[in-house]
C-alpha cells in the first residue's frame, strides 16, 4: 500500500493570505474512496460552517496500491474542496510538481561484471533512448581488462566505472568493497551481467530484493552450470526447450526466486556453441523486463508470475467435462471452497459403511508427455492409478480430486489433462468434484506440470477385501493396456539407450506410429469389470499390479501361510519383449519392475471360476488369463509368488 498527501493552502500562503474563507466539498472530498482529510488551520464559526484560520489549511491523503493510485485518490478528493471567499471565488492553492519528480524518478543500476558484458548492451541502448525508466550508474569488475568497463567508461563521467581488486581479501572484505562502491553511486538495483564470483551471505543480504543475475538455462534446471556446460546438458539430455532465467541472488547458487524467463527451440544437430548464441541474444531482453517490473510501482500477482485470469479461463474451459461425470451422490460442480458428495444419494448408510481413500500420480510418464506435448491420456492415467487402488479393496469408486502444479499455466495444456481426467472418471463411474491448479513460478521450468490424484470409495464393513483368501483360491488376471504408470524412469533410458526419441517409429508395435503415442497409451482402469463380481461377492482378493511389478503386489493381498504358483502367467507382450531385449534383465527382475502384461489379478473361490469369467466378459473383457492358485506357504521365509513358468 502506498500513501500521498496533498496540502491544501490559503493562496498567498506562505507570505500574506486571506482567512475566513469558506471550506465547501469536505464531505465529498472525505467520501472519495482511499482518501482521509485532515484538518490544520481550520475552525467551525457560531453557524457550524468550516472556515480557513491559517495558511496550511488541510492535508488530503490518499491511498493506493501504488504511488500513482495515491496521487489520483488525493487529487480527485482535492478537486471536491474550495475555499470560497465572499465574492465566490476559490482562494485554494496546492501542488503538483512534488509527487510528479517521485515517479519520474529513474531506477538506479548499478552492475557487476567479469567478462565482455554482452547483455548489458541492450540494457543501455534502452536507458538511452527512454523506452526503460532507469538509468546506469556504476559499472564494477573484479578484473581490471575486462571489457564490461569499457563500456560503462563509454557512458560518460557521470558514471562510476571502478575495478576492485580482491588481492589480499576475503570474500567477505571484497564482496564489502564492491558495496561501498555501489551504494556511493547511490545504486538500488544491481545486476550480474557474466560475474564470475560466488557472492557471500552478507552481500545476498543486503541486496535481498535487489540484485539479479542471469543463468544460460531454464532455471531450476542445470542450476549450478555454467556457460557452454550447461548448453550441452542440455543437448545431452535431449531437451527441446531451453533459455535464459533472471533470478534474484541469494545465498543459495541459481536458487533464488525467478524473475524473467526467455524460451528458446532445440534445433536438430544444434551445437553447445549454436545454442549459446540463440540463448546469449535473449539475456539483454529478459534484463530489460526484469528492470521493467522492479520500475512498476506495483506488484500484481501476474507479475510475480501466477495469473488470475488464466486459472479463471481454466475452470470455465473444463466445467463441461467435470459435469460429464455426475453421478448419484454429487454434481460434479466446480467453483466451490469443497467439493460435496451425498453417501445415502449413492446408496450407503453412514452406519455400516466404511470410507476408503487413495491417492497416486502418474510419475516420470509426465516426462514423455511434456516432450512429446500430448497431454490428455496421463490425465486417465492419474484417475486409474488411484481407483484401482480402491477396488482392490472392495469398494467402489465415488469421487475424484485433482492437483496440478506447474511453474506457469498454460490454458489449454491444463485444460486437455482435466478432460482426460474426467474421461479417466467417467470409465470409473466416480464424479470429479474439484481439484487445485497451482501456478508456482520458480519450482517448475517452462512446460513442466506434475500431477496428484486423490480418490475416495466406499464399501461395506463385511465386503471389505481380502476376505477369506486361502489356499485352494484360483488367480484370473485380466492384461494391461501396456506399460500403465510405473518403471517410466528405466523406460525413458531405454530409449535412449537404443538411440530413440519419442518422434521414432515405434520399433516394438509398426501400427503404435510413434514411440511416444505407444508410451502413452492411459492405464487401464478395471472398476467397471471388477464391481459386478464385487457385487456379487464373488472375490475373495484382488492385486492391482503396479511398481514392484507381480512379485510384489500379489503378496499386498495375501495372508502369510499362503503363496501364490503362477502356472499359466501370459507371453510378454510386443513392448515388455523389447524392454527385456534392450535392459537385458532376466524374468526375475522384469516380473519385480514392470506390469508384463498382467494390470489386475482376481483371486476367486475354485468353484465360482467359470460364473466370474461369465460376468468379465459380460463387462467386456474379451481376455482373462488362468494364473495360477494359492497353495499352503510352508517356509515362513521363502518366496511368497513362486514362478513355475517362464515368461516367453
Amino acid at each position: 500500500v502506498s500513501a500521498a498527501t496533498v496540502v491544501c493552502a490559503a493562496k498567498g500562503y506562505p507570505e500574506k493570505y486571506p482567512k475566513g474563507m469558506e471550506i465547501a466539498g469536505l464531505d465529498e472530498a472525505g467520501s472519495t474512496k482511499g482518501v482521509k482529510v485532515y484538518h490544520a488551520g481550520t475552525k467551525v464559526d457560531d453557524e457550524d460552517v468550516t472556515r480557513c484560520s491559517g495558511g496550511r489549511v488541510l492535508a488530503v491523503t490518499g491511498m493506493g496500491s501504488n504511488l500513482t493510485e495515491a496521487l489520483a485518490s488525493s487529487y480527485k478528493a482535492v478537486k471536491q474542496i474550495a475555499f470560497r471567499d465572499a465574492d465566490g471565488s476559490d482562494l485554494k492553492h496546492f501542488r503538483t510538481d512534488i509527487a510528479k519528480g517521485a515517479i519520474r524518478k529513474k531506477l538506479r543500476i548499478g552492475v557487476l561484471g567479469s567478462t565482455r558484458g554482452t547483455a548489458l548492451v541492450p540494457v543501455m541502448e534502452a536507458c538511452k533512448d527512454g523506452s526503460l525508466h532507469a538509468e546506469i550508474v556504476a559499472v564494477v569488475s573484479n578484473r581490471s581488462a575486462a571489457p564490461i568497463l569499457d563500456k560503462g567508461r563509454s557512458l560518460g563521467p557521470t558514471v562510476t566505472t571502478e575495478f576492485v581488486s580482491s588481492k589480499g581479501l576475503t570474500r567477505e572484505q571484497f564482496d564489502a568493497e564492491c558495496t561501498s562502491v555501489l551504494v556511493g553511486a547511490g545504486v538500488e538495483y544491481v545486476l550480474l551481467v557474466g560475474y564470475m564470483r560466488i557472492l557471500s551471505r552478507e552481500f545476498t543480504d543486503f541486496w535481498a530484493g535487489r540484485c539479479v543475475n542471469v543463468h544460460p538455462s531454464l532455471l531450476p534446471k542445470h542450476a549450478g552450470g555454467m556457460d557452454l556446460a550447461v548448453h550441452q546438458a542440455v543437448i545431452d539430455a535431449k531437451e527441446t526447450e531451453s533459455g535464459c532465467t533472471i533470478h534474484e541472488v541469494t545465498e543459495e547458487v541459481d536458487g533464488g526466486p525467478i524473475v524473467v524467463q526467455k524460451v528458446v527451440k532445440v534445433a536438430p544437430g544444434e551445437t553447445a556453441d549454436t545454442l549459446k548464441a540463440k540463448v546469449q541474444a535473449l539475456e539483454g531482453p529478459a534484463f530489460i523486463e526484469a528492470i521493467q517490473k522492479k520500475c512498476k510501482s506495483s506488484i500484481s500477482y501476474a507479475d510475480a508470475g501466477v495469473s488470475i485470469d488464466a486459472g479463471n479461463s481454466l475452470v470455465e474451459l473444463i466445467k463441461p467435462a467435470c459435469k460429464a461425470t455426475r453421478r448419484p451422490g454429487c454434481d460434479a460442480d466446480l467453483g466451490g471452497f469443497g467439493g460435496l458428495f451425498d453417501l445415502a444419494a449413492a446408496g450407503y448408510k453412514t452406519e455400516d459403511t466404511i470410507i476408503i481413500g487413495a491417492t497416486d500420480g502418474v510419475g516420470t510418464k509426465l516426462r514423455v508427455a511434456h516432450i512429446t506435448k500430448k497431454h490428455e491420456s496421463v490425465g486417465i492415467d492419474l484417475v486409474a492409478m488411484c481407483v484401482n487402488d480402491l477396488i482392490v479393496a472392495g469398494g467402489e469408486p465415488l469421487f475424484f480430486l485433482d492437483y496440478f502444479a506447474t511453474g506457469k499455466l498454460d490454458v489449454e495444456e491444463a485444460a486437455a489433462v482435466v478432460r482426460g481426467i474426467a474421461e479417466g472418471c467417467r470409465q470409473a463411474g466416480c464424479g470429479l468434484i474439484g481439484g487445485e491448479t497451482a501456478e508456482m513460478p520458480s519450482m517448475y521450468a517452462p512446460g513442466d506440470y506434475d500431477l496428484a490424484g486423490f480418490s475416495v470409495g466406499a464399501v461395506h464393513k463385511e465386503r471389505v477385501l481380502p476376505k477369506n483368501v486361502a489356499a485352494g483360491d484360483v488367480l484370473l488376471g485380466l492384461p494391461s493396456s501396456g506399460i500403465h504408470s510405473n518403471g517410466f524412469s528405466l523406460v525413458r533410458k531405454l530409449v535412449e539407450k537404443a538411440s530413440l526419441d519419442y518422434e521414432s517409429a515405434c520399433p516394438w508395435d509398426e501400427n503404435a506410429g510413434t514411440v511416444g503415442d505407444s508410451l502413452l497409451t492411459p492405464t487401464k482402469i478395471y472398476v467397471r469389470c471388477c464391481l459386478p463380481l464385487l457385487e456379487r461377492e464373488m472375490l475373495t482378493g484382488l492385486a492391482h499390479i503396479t511398481g514392484g511389478g507381480l512379485l510384489e503386489n500379489l503378496p499386498r493381498s495375501l495372508p502369510s501361510d499362503v503363496k501364490a504358483e503362477i502356472t499359466g502367467h501370459p507371453p510378454l507382450p510386443s513392448v515388455f519383449r523389447w524392454m527385456k531385449q534392450t535392459s537385458g534383465l532376466d524374468d526375475y527382475e522384469m516380473l519385480r519392475t514392470f506390469n508384463c502384461g498382467i494390470g489386475m489379478v482376481l483371486i476367486v473361490k475354485e468353484g465360482v471360476v467359470d460364473e466370474a469369467k461369465a460376468l468379465l466378459r459380460e463387462a467386456g473383457e474379451g481376455v482373462i488369463y488362468d494364473l495360477g492358485f494359492l497353495s499352503e506357504r510352508r517356509d515362513p521365509e521363502g518366496e511368497q509368488v513362486e514362478m513355475k513358468c517362464s515368461l516367453a
